[in-house]
C-alpha cells in the first residue's frame, strides 16, 4: 500500500475560500499575478535553490489554474481535498442506476450486431437525459454546498455519487457510435 500523497491546496495557493464554483476571475487575476511574479526568468541570477523554489511555485500555479479553471476537473479535485473520492477508488453505484444503465448497455449492444439510426437516436435521447438530470442534481448540489452549508459532509457524499454517475455516462458516451 502506498503512503497517501498530500494533495496541494490552489484554493488555498490562491488565497480563495475552497468552493465547487469559485469566482474565475479571481483565479484568472490570480494566475497571471503568479505568473509574473514566479516568472523563472526573473530568477536567473539567484542560486540553485531559489530557482528551483520559483520553478516550483510556477508549475503549481500552472496546476492551479488548469484544475481551478476547468469545471470537471475542480469537481474531482474538490472530492479530493475533502477526501471525498480516492483515486481508483471502488465505488458502488446505487443498484436502481445500475439497472436502468442496463437497459443502454444492452441498447448499445444490440446496436453493435444491428446498427438501427432510429434506436440511436432513441438512446442518444435517453443519454442525454439522464446526463441533463445528473448535471441540474449536481448543480443544486455543489451551490448548496457553496453558499456553506449545514450538512457539508451529507452534501459531499450525494456530489461524490454523481460524480461516480457521470463518470460511468461517459464511459457510455464513448461507447455510443457517431451519428
Amino acid at each position: 500500500m502506498s503512503a497517501l500523497k498530500q494533495l496541494p491546496n490552489y484554493f488555498e495557493f490562491y488565497d480563495l475560500p475552497i468552493q465547487f464554483s469559485p469566482d474565475l476571475n479571481a483565479v484568472k487575476t490570480k494566475f497571471y499575478a503568479f505568473s509574473k511574479k514566479y516568472h523563472p526568468d526573473f530568477y536567473a541570477n539567484e542560486s540553485d535553490e531559489k530557482q528551483q523554489e520559483v520553478l516550483d511555485l510556477s508549475t503549481l500555479n500552472n496546476k492551479a489554474y488548469q484544475v481551478l479553471s476547468n469545471p470537471q476537473k475542480r469537481l474531482k479535485y474538490v472530492l479530493e481535498l475533502k477526501g471525498i473520492v480516492e483515486t481508483d477508488e471502488g465505488y458502488q453505484l446505487p443498484q436502481s442506476f445500475l439497472m436502468e444503465m442496463m437497459d443502454v448497455n444492452e441498447a448499445l449492444m444490440d446496436l453493435e450486431f444491428e446498427p438501427d439510426a432510429e434506436k440511436l437516436n432513441q438512446v442518444n435521447q435517453d443519454v442525454n437525459a439522464i446526463e441533463h438530470q445528473l448535471e441540474k442534481e449536481l448543480t443544486s448540489l455543489t451551490a448548496k454546498f457553496d453558499s456553506d452549508a449545514e450538512d457539508a459532509d451529507k452534501i459531499l457524499l450525494a456530489i461524490k455519487d454523481l460524480f461516480y454517475r457521470q463518470k460511468y455516462i461517459n464511459r457510455i458516451r464513448e461507447r455510443l457510435p457517431k451519428v
